[in-house]
């Protein structure tokens, strides 16, 4: 499969020398490693704040590619969707999944082997099984009361 994300000429191994704030846009697309699981619907706990990862997949998440079916266009239809950038990425990364390169750099940790910057594929991310191709389902065929009984813990 061809990678969505433009990765080509950009300098090797870049997130180990700057921070979030001074990547350009194309490399900060670039940390995405297509693993679906920021696109499934959550269930924060309001008392502990902990939060359930759910098998419930956004309206336009396509699970076969694990990426948003109109990625360019998505706040048309799901105005709430996120734009993580690094100026808002303290306010979001608790929900993000825990293998996410968005979270791990801004944990201040390295980067999974299996990451397309690191693999030279996307697939790599799939082959390992940190994504949830195949395993989700669309948000209009469960009802919002029924999220819970789709609790999954995270492919890591």
């Amino acid at each position: 499969m061809t990678d969505p994300i433009d990765r080509s000429r950009l300098k090797p191994r870049f997130w180990e020398r700057k921070r979030l704030g001074e990547m350009s846009a194309r490399e900060w697309e670039a940390l995405c490693d297509g693993c679906g699981k920021c696109c499934l619907n959550k269930l924060e706990d309001e008392e502990s704040g902990e939060v359930a990862l759910t098998r419930v997949a956004c309206r336009l998440f396509d699970d076969s590619t694990c990426r948003c079916a109109q990625y360019e266009i998505r706040h048309q239809f799901v105005p709430e969707c996120i734009v993580l950038k690094p100026s808002n990425i303290d306010q979001h990364a608790y929900w993000m999944p825990e293998t996410c390169a968005y979270r791990l750099l801004w944990e201040g940790k390295p980067l999974f082997d299996w990451h397309p910057l690191i693999s030279g594929t996307p697939e790599s991310v799939h082959a390992a099984g940190v994504s949830v191709r195949g395993a989700t389902v669309p948000e209009f065929e469960v009802d919002e009361d029924d999220w819970e009984d789709h609790i999954i813990e995270e492919p890591t």
